[in-house]
């Protein structure tokens, strides 16, 4: 989900993987689709609204997540997890990188705390683990302060 320029999706075709790349710029589904062709790799990159994963028509046993989930408003937070609910299959896993409120100063993303990730995965999903990560930025060669998350569909 939010797969910009499809780093991870590439990754997991190049392991044999079925992979789908979605993302809302054009732009980046553009530059992913030329990486794939460049590496002689399938997976299928759509330009769509990870708010409307239903439109995908399919079922997935696994979602990565970098940098996508902390960009939501509440209110799309929790239309982002009823979609993600409606794709994902019983017992199947979300993986997600996202800001952390550990991170001190006020640029960037909104910061996301842990009772935020249980609240918003409360219903249909058990969230396993919730680890303190550094996301890498180009804006400061430390990174930023994150939460990785584990959940499983219920």
């Amino acid at each position: 989900m939010g797969c910009g320029t499809g780093e991870h999706a590439l990754l997991a075709a190049s392991l044999g993987l079925d992979a789908i790349g979605v993302d809302l710029a054009a732009r980046a589904i553009d530059l992913a689709r030329v990486k794939a062709t460049e590496r002689g790799l399938e997976p299928r990159f759509v330009v769509l609204d990870a708010l409307d994963l239903t439109e995908l028509d399919q079922q997935f046993d696994t979602v990565l997540d970098c940098g996508l989930f902390h960009v939501f408003s509440d209110e799309d937070r929790r239309r982002f997890v009823e979609s993600l609910t409606a794709v994902v299959t019983t017992g199947g896993r979300y993986h997600m990188l996202c800001f952390s409120d550990r991170q001190p100063g006020d640029w960037g993303p909104r910061r996301i705390t842990q009772d935020e990730i249980l609240t918003t995965f409360a219903e249909g999903w058990t969230v396993d683990s919730i680890e303190p990560a550094v996301l890498e930025i180009t804006l400061d060669p430390a990174g930023a302060q994150a939460w990785l998350v584990g959940a499983t569909r219920r």
